[in-house]
């Protein structure tokens, strides 16, 4: 049975971009803030209006089924949903640095990421992991905290717009924390030594210099106590993202998958 895996996708997505990244903040991954130039729309801004008119995605062409895994089929509906959510990240992107999408590429990347996602819950199935309603509602109530949302019922509405009712977002939910514990087990102990803070630190401090000397801001940096807790997300990030590339590789190697996009 095919059900929306975007919820997931997106979550591994940022696992995997981080590691991508070889550690970049989050400020950093995201592309430095640039004045826009004529963007994805083909016309240039218009400095009365404020800002361009957003590029919508191209949907023609999609066929019913994008995409089978060892079986099970995404369909269009399964994908839709996860490239608009990925083309609205990307088209905001590339209006600041006067971009535009490349479309087709776009939709082959979101294609293979739901494809790796499926198998990552395939393989979670497989190993007999499971979630329970406590744990469902646990990583409910940090995507509302991670988002700023004032309940539960503020990210249901938001889901539904989207087109996701509410049993859709629990299935998704448990296929999540299913893909954690899978990537928990797979990964053992990621917390970084002291030795890879202090050389990440030490790293971090470099970058921030030389963008004072190329004319960047030059904040004082933060204290290595004070940069630890976040030095070490951003390590056990990595490692788990290094963990999961490898895992999804495998999984990909020995599976039956086909794409249509």
């Amino acid at each position: 049975m095919s059900s929306n895996k975007w919820l997931v996708a997106i979550v591994v997505a940022g696992t995997l971009a981080l590691t991508a990244c070889g550690g970049a903040t989050e400020a950093g991954s995201a592309g430095q803030t640039q004045q826009a130039s004529p963007g994805a729309s083909g016309q240039a801004q218009d400095p009365s209006a404020g800002q361009q008119e957003m590029p919508k995605p191209d949907l023609n062409g999609i066929p019913d089924v994008v995409a089978e895994v060892n079986g099970t089929k995404i369909t269009k509906e399964d994908f839709t949903t996860a490239y608009e959510a990925q083309f609205q990240q990307m088209a905001m992107q590339s209006q600041m640095m006067g971009q535009e999408v490349d479309q087709e590429k776009l939709k082959k990347q979101t294609a293979e990421g739901i494809v790796g996602t499926e198998l990552l819950i395939q393989e979670a199935g497989n190993r007999g992991l499971e979630a329970s309603q406590k744990e469902t509602d646990k990583a409910l109530d940090e995507i509302v905290k991670t988002n700023q949302l004032k309940s539960k019922d503020e990210f249901m509405a938001a889901m539904e717009k989207q087109g996701m009712d509410e049993a859709k977002v629990t299935e998704e939910l448990k296929n999540q924390v299913m893909v954690e514990k899978l990537i928990a087990e797979e990964a053992g102990d990621t917390k970084p030594t002291d030795k890879e803070l202090k050389a990440a630190y030490e790293e971090a401090k470099k970058q921030q210099e030389q963008m004072a000397q190329q004319g960047g801001q030059g904040a004082e940096m933060p204290s290595f106590e004070e940069s630890k807790p976040q030095l070490e997300q951003q390590l056990k990030s990595q490692k788990e993202g290094e963990i999961v590339q490898a895992l999804a590789k495998d999984l990909r190697a020995k599976a039956d998958v086909k794409i249509h996009v």
